[in-house]
């Protein structure tokens, strides 16, 4: 029997949510000088890059290029990204080499974004992306999150079945399409509180809460 475990990639294996919205506030100020917070973008977040982008520009009447848009996004989180110091959350490393040590645990990144700034993020999180069976980004898939299309994908090609996987989440949308796609989910607290998160099959507060025992006891 094979089990997966995927995990997403921003707020779950790296730090990155509040430079994600650092790097879209300068680039609205710097392009249309507008203001936006951090809360602006909390209904998007793990949505991709678009409807993080687009979503609280529609909520202001803000018409924007959006190929511009997330040049400059990606270019100033990418600016944030190499003067930040360790991104990995605690336990990150350790729960990967786990499941990696394990025959019968396969694993997969499957994250929203573009492959290029994915690529960036675990670099810099120190992400040892060959323990990994695949990783699955957002221009690999048609449909976003909350669609389920990312997690059935990386089920697929990691041949488990995706009731045998265990999903690792932080956002809304991302707990969405794990549950719609049939998973089981574990929420960590990285980025909503836990009452937010109370539709995942457990929620813990980091990556060093959880351990094969607890993945096995979700889909065995």
């Amino acid at each position: 029997m094979s089990y997966g475990l995927i995990l997403d990639v921003d707020g779950v294996l790296a730090d990155t949510e509040a430079l994600l919205a650092r790097a879209t506030i300068a680039m609205f100020r710097e392009l249309y000088n507008v203001e936006f917070t951090p809360e602006d973008f909390e209904p998007y977040v793990g949505a991709g890059s678009k409807r993080y982008t687009l979503g609280p520009a529609h909520m202001r009447g803000l018409e924007i290029d959006l190929e511009t848009a997330l040049s400059k996004r990606r270019e100033n989180f990418l600016a944030l990204l190499q003067s930040a110091e360790s991104i990995a959350f605690p336990g990150a490393t350790e729960l990967i080499d786990a499941a990696y040590d394990h025959p019968e645990w396969r694993l997969a990144v499957a994250t929203s974004s573009r492959s290029d700034r994915a690529g960036a993020t675990l670099a810099a999180a120190a992400i040892d992306l060959s323990r990994f069976d695949a990783v699955i980004t957002g221009d690999m898939v048609t449909h976003m999150k909350p669609d389920p299309e990312i997690y059935l994908t990386s089920a697929r090609i990691i041949d488990a079945p995706i009731r045998a996987c265990v999903v690792i989440e932080d956002s809304l949308v991302g707990l969405e399409a794990a549950k719609a796609a049939g998973a089981r989910c574990i929420a960590v607290a990285n980025t909503f509180p836990r009452k937010k998160l109370s539709a995942a099959d457990r929620i813990v507060d980091s990556l060093t809460q959880v351990d094969l025992a607890m993945l096995l006891a979700l889909v065995a």
